[in-house]
């Protein structure tokens, strides 16, 4: 995380580092994360020094950005839970969050030296350990509801959740409501009913923690 005494930030830093870090997913996704520290900063319409007084280096700000992210999927993820009245309609609500996930994913896919930091970080793990508890309660919930097929695990969401967050090539990316579609088909082949016979066994939410 970035370098700081741990007191609580006055009112014009937090706004400093909430800019770098929205500037800082934007341009990741646009230009992965070696773009220049200096267009980051400009874009977030603050000097250099000040980048660097609040994140010393690259790694603590790929760090705050993926930590922002995924923080941001844990706190959807709960309010799926709390507010809706089933764990499929929690469940469909908190895949079409997704997008809030996908920038830590493509990080780490993208940029080696970015997916060893993210792995590597204490509390980006806390963040991904909740995150696999509350899918598993959604999928495992709306099992029983018998909403979702009965011979799939939480890994296997899990691992169409990884597929659908994958950038799409750029042609793919400008065509309107490409990614949606996806979506729906995806949930649509969770839904129980008569459907293809699966190759081998369910993954789990077990497989995940190993």
């Amino acid at each position: 995380m970035a370098v700081d005494s741990g007191m609580p930030l006055r009112a014009d830093a937090r706004r400093n580092r909430d800019q770098i870090i929205a500037a800082a997913r934007t341009i990741f996704v646009e230009q992965g994360p070696d773009a220049p520290m200096e267009e980051i900063a400009r874009a977030a319409g603050v000097g250099v020094g000040t980048l660097y007084r609040r994140f010393p280096d690259r790694e603590s700000l790929i760090r705050e950005v993926a930590g922002d992210s995924l923080a941001r999927a844990v706190t959807e993820a709960r309010a799926s839970i709390d507010e809706e009245p089933t764990c499929w309609a929690a469940l469909v609500r908190f895949i079409g969050f997704s997008h809030e996930l996908r920038l830590s994913l493509h990080l780490a896919m993208i940029s080696t030296q970015a997916g060893a930091i993210i792995r590597d970080d204490p509390t980006t793990e806390q963040y991904r350990q909740v995150l696999l508890t509350d899918l598993d309660r959604m999928v495992t919930g709306a099992q029983a509801e018998g909403e979702v097929r009965s011979d799939i695990g939480t890994g296997d969401v899990a691992m169409l959740f990884v597929l659908l967050m994958r950038r799409l090539p750029n042609k793919l990316e400008e065509i309107e409501g490409a990614a949606e579609r996806c979506m729906a088909l995806m949930l649509d082949g969770l839904r129980a009913r008569p459907g293809s016979r699966l190759p081998s066994r369910p993954i789990t939410y077990d497989d995940l923690l190993g």
